[in-house]
C-alpha cells in the first residue's frame, strides 16, 4: 500500500499508454496518485483524468517556471478550482532560482498569493524549491497556518529545519536512489510521521529505471531506499508514508 504523491501523470509524456502506466502503478500496490496540474492548462487534464478514476487527486497551481502567467484570471481560476473535491492541494507552487524563467520578484507574488489561497481553501500547498531555499523558509514562515509539502527534497538543512519546525511535510523522489545522492541524513532527520514518497514523473526515473521515463509504479523504489536508510521494513515505510499523504491531503482513511 504506497501513494505517488506528485506525478505530472497529464504531460504528454504518457499520451501514448497511460491506461497501461495506470494498470501497472495499480499492479505495484499503488492505492492513490496525486497528479500534478503545475499551470491551469495541466491541472485541466488532470482533472479529466481525477474525474474517470477515483484513485487519482490533483494538485493544481502556477509552478514558478509559469509565474510570469499569473495574473487576475489565473488567480480566480485557481480559487474556483480549489473547491473542486477532486482537488487536494494547491501547487506546485514556490521559486526556482536555477532556471528563473521568470523574474524572482514575480516568482515570490506568485507563490505568495497561491499560499494565502490555499489558506482560504482549506488544502495542502505543494513546493518546488530550487537554489532558493532562504527564500522559500521565509516564504513558509510567513504563512504559518498553510500545510505544506517539501516535494522532490534536495535542498539544504535550513530549509528542512525550517519546514519541520512548521510541521510540514518532506517528499522524497527517486534521487535517493542516484549515486550523487548525499542527503541520507535529510531521510533521517525527517521524523517518521512527515515523510512522503513520490515520483516527480516523467521525471527523475529512479535506479535501476534511470534514464527512462519515470512513472508511478517506481515508487515502490524510492519506499525501498527511504526504509532501507531508516532500517524499517519496506512495508511499515510505505504504510507511513501513505497514512501521512492521506493526512495532508484529506484522504479519507486507508
Amino acid at each position: 500500500m504506497v501513494i505517488d504523491t506528485h506525478c505530472h501523470l497529464a504531460d504528454e509524456a504518457y499520451d501514448p499508454d497511460r491506461p497501461e502506466v495506470l494498470s501497472r502503478a495499480w499492479a505495484a500496490g499503488l492505492v492513490r496518485i496525486v497528479a500534478i496540474g503545475e499551470s491551469p492548462a495541466t491541472a485541466e487534464r488532470a482533472l479529466v483524468l481525477a474525474t474517470a478514476e477515483p484513485r487519482i487527486s490533483v494538485a493544481a497551481g502556477v509552478h514558478p517556471h509559469h509565474a510570469g502567467e499569473w495574473s487576475d484570471d489565473v488567480r480566480r481560476w485557481l480559487e474556483a478550482t480549489l473547491r473542486r473535491p477532486e482537488v487536494v492541494a494547491a501547487g506546485e507552487m514556490g521559486l526556482d532560482y536555477h532556471y528563473d524563467h521568470a523574474p524572482r520578484d514575480t516568482q515570490r507574488s506568485a507563490f505568495e498569493a497561491q499560499l494565502a489561497l490555499a489558506r482560504t481553501a482549506g488544502k495542502a500547498a505543494v513546493i518546488h524549491a530550487r537554489e532558493a531555499d532562504d527564500d522559500v523558509a521565509a516564504i513558509l514562515r510567513s504563512h504559518p497556518d498553510v500545510p505544506a509539502v517539501l516535494h522532490s527534497f534536495s535542498s539544504g538543512p535550513r530549509l528542512l529545519r525550517a519546514g519541520l519546525d512548521l510541521r510540514h511535510y518532506v517528499s522524497f523522489s527517486g534521487m535517493v536512489t542516484f549515486k550523487n545522492w548525499h542527503l541520507d541524513q535529510a531521510i533521517l532527520d525527517t521524523p517518521l510521521d512527515r515523510i512522503l514518497v513520490e515520483t516527480d514523473g516523467p521525471y527523475l526515473a529512479p535506479v535501476p529505471h534511470r534514464g527512462r521515463r519515470n512513472e508511478p509504479a517506481f515508487v515502490v523504489r524510492v519506499a525501498e531506499r527511504i526504509a532501507a536508510v531508516r532500517g524499517l521494513p519496506v512495508g511499515e515505510l510505505m504504510a507511513a508514508t501513505a497514512a501521512n499523504a492521506a493526512r495532508v491531503f484529506g484522504f479519507p482513511s486507508l
